[in-house]
């Protein structure tokens, strides 16, 4: 991806929700963008105007708003990032789809990327391998289910 764009993990969050909109509608409006992050249209507004300035979104007031090349590229980092945390929750640790969500959301801004790197592969490894490690994570699980019980 060429040079790397830091963004807040508010931004992040914002540049993911624009992502998913615009996937399901061709364009962004910004209150869409407030009601699936819960914020007021002013905090959508400033936002916009960040990510404008670092030129990851087609942003001016009263118009649709959609990504820029860049923007797309940041976009999937983020959610591959959230995606892969979330998997390896749900897969490899057995936790509960909405506590991984939640729990995806929190650490995809905060983790580095070779920690998310080591996960994807992690997961990868487990759905391909021939020596039982789908076993493992079954046994794991099962072995979570009951010290929850005790």
């Amino acid at each position: 991806m060429g040079k790397t764009v830091r963004l807040s993990a508010s931004l992040e969050d914002y540049i993911e929700a624009i992502a998913h909109i615009v996937h399901e509608k061709k364009v962004a409006r910004g209150k869409e963008i407030a009601k699936r992050l819960q914020v007021s249209g002013a905090s959508v507004t400033e936002a916009l105007r960040a990510l404008s300035k670092k030129g990851l979104v087609n942003y001016e007031p009263y118009e649709v708003i959609t990504l820029t090349r860049k923007g797309v590229e940041v976009a999937e980092d983020v959610i591959r990032r959230h995606e892969a945390l979330k998997e390896f929750f749900v897969k490899v640790l057995a936790i509960d789809d909405t506590i991984a969500e939640q729990g995806a959301c929190r650490i995809e801004h905060a983790a580095p990327p070779e920690v998310i790197e080591r996960l994807i592969r992690f997961v990868e490894f487990i759905d391909t391998s021939p020596g039982g490690a789908a076993d493992l994570v079954k046994d794991f699980s099962v072995f979570c289910a009951a010290k929850k019980e005790q």
